[in-house]
């Protein structure tokens, strides 16, 4: 397939963060306690430094890799002999999982959390925050997906799929809109929606170490890490609803935003706070 990847990515990664922008402007579900321009601004800051980052160390050797473990004939997919739409709907399901698990050990294991806990530091949810991910946790998380490739296998073009898809899950997981119940519900019962993920977001332990799914939600439900979002609204909707009251001076500071995983009194995923009680 004749396919420019990277020009691809690009297209819908700004695609979809344009119209997710545009509709929570036009429809936001949580009011904007803070200015939406410094949010912008510095979200898009950290987009554009972690973009030079993938270009240089991440981009380019992760695609050499894949060509490298086809050469070997390695990987699950291989094995099994999937070819054609079947090893690209099968590497998208695959590596979703793979990311579930990622993304719970981000929360359980300290040295991770030191980095990842830099997303959840935001005082807010909407899809600008699905931008604010610390450099480190990206070149840990390249290391991860390399084994992950060795595993399964996957094509090039499965591979960019897998990634587009997952840029546009997380900006719309993220970003600031919500549907009617009934809608919600149906929604929420194949993949994951804002109102999903948001309860991921809560300050409340109870669902902040919870629903870890990116794109598929049944992983969650299938390994018992599910918190109903409905109940979770309550832990949101108030003052210090969202984000973690212990790194408040993360959320808007670059420099103690990016020093912060290199603090020796860096926080034990242990000791995160549970929302304060009224």
């Amino acid at each position: 397939m004749n396919i420019d990847l990277d020009t691809g990515k690009l297209i819908v990664f700004l695609g979809g963060l344009l119209f997710f922008l545009g509709v929570e402007t036009l429809a936001p579900k949580r009011p904007w306690r803070e200015s939406r321009f410094k949010r912008l601004l510095f979200h898009g800051g950290i987009a554009a430094l972690n973009t030079i980052l993938i270009r240089l160390l991440i981009y380019v050797p992760l695609l050499l890799w894949i060509v490298f473990v086809e050469q070997q004939g390695w990987g699950i997919s291989r094995w099994l002999g999937l070819t054609d739409w079947v090893e690209v709907v099968a590497a998208l399901v695959v590596l979703d999982l793979f990311d579930y698990f990622w993304h719970r050990a981000n929360h359980r294991v300290t040295f991770l959390w030191r980095f990842h806990k830099a997303h959840h530091a935001d005082t807010a949810v909407d899809v600008t925050t699905g931008l604010r991910f610390h450099p480190g946790e990206l070149l840990i998380s390249a290391l991860a997906k390399a084994i992950w490739i060795a595993i399964w296998g996957p094509t090039a073009i499965a591979w960019f799929l897998f990634e587009a898809t997952v840029s546009l899950c997380a900006q719309f997981h993220h970003s600031n809109v919500d549907f009617p119940d009934h809608i919600e519900r149906g929604i929420s019962a194949l993949i994951v929606t804002p109102r999903f993920h948001v309860s991921h977001h809560a300050v409340d332990r109870h669902y902040g170490d919870a629903n870890f799914s990116t794109i598929f939600s049944l992983w969650d439900r299938l390994f018992r890490s599910y918190q109903r979002p409905e109940s979770g609204d309550a832990a949101i909707n108030t003052e210090y609803g969202l984000g973690l009251p212990e790194a408040r001076d993360l959320a808007f500071s670059p420099s103690a935003w990016l020093v912060e995983p290199f603090q020796s009194n860096n926080l034990n995923v242990n000791n995160r706070k549970t929302a304060p009680s009224d």
